[in-house]
């Protein structure tokens, strides 16, 4: 089952976020950010609001729950693919390509991401969690095994890190595109190798 931020779903409850969140995609498409609501959400679901309440509380949280979703969907980040640096600028990659080819929904990520609501900052943590995994499997392979990174591989994560979120704010206060940001960082990364 798909956990949302507060509990354990039962298979219908997840089936019932599940089409929260993909209305939630079509609806930012449909009306940008700014005239998105959980309200117009639920019914593009076809469930009542507050069901729609119950799972999510507030915009902000719905959105900052598809982007998890879609991060964790990402694949593996396996140690075959190259050098640590290739590697490196292949994670970042994907996850600043996640929502690139919908700039509603990433301008709507970007601002959900910064919201201040219990449930959305549960989420940026494990985001931020998730992401500082992938990055660091990618930068040391051997990272699940128990290895931690030597203290030159802890300034190059948390640079990247770094980077990341910058990039991010960067894009979606509109100063470069998403696909864009997936460049920039690939330079940022080969900076640092």
């Amino acid at each position: 089952m798909t956990e949302p931020t507060r509990r354990r779903l039962s298979e219908r409850q997840a089936d019932t976020v599940r089409r929260l969140t993909d209305a939630a995609v079509e609806e930012v498409r449909a009306t940008g950010f700014d005239g998105f609501t959980v309200r117009n959400v639920a019914r593009r679901a076809g469930v009542a609001p507050a069901t729609a309440y119950t799972y999510f509380t507030s915009r902000n949280h719905l959105v900052t729950e598809v982007f998890w979703r879609r991060l964790r969907a990402l694949p593996p980040v396996t140690a075959s693919a190259g050098q640590p640096r290739e590697r490196v600028v292949a994670v970042l990659r994907e996850i600043a390509l996640l929502v690139s080819d919908e700039p509603e929904l990433a301008a709507a990520c970007t601002s959900a991401l910064l919201g201040t609501d219990p449930d959305v900052r549960e989420l940026r943590l494990r985001i931020g969690r998730t992401i500082h995994r992938r990055l660091l499997a990618a930068l040391k392979p051997d990272a699940d095994s128990g290895a931690r990174p030597t203290p030159e591989e802890a300034r190059v994560l948390n640079a990247l890190e770094f980077a990341y979120a910058g990039a991010l704010l960067h894009a979606g206060m509109g100063y470069s595109s998403y696909a864009e940001m997936a460049d920039r960082l690939a330079e940022v990364a080969e900076l640092l190798f």
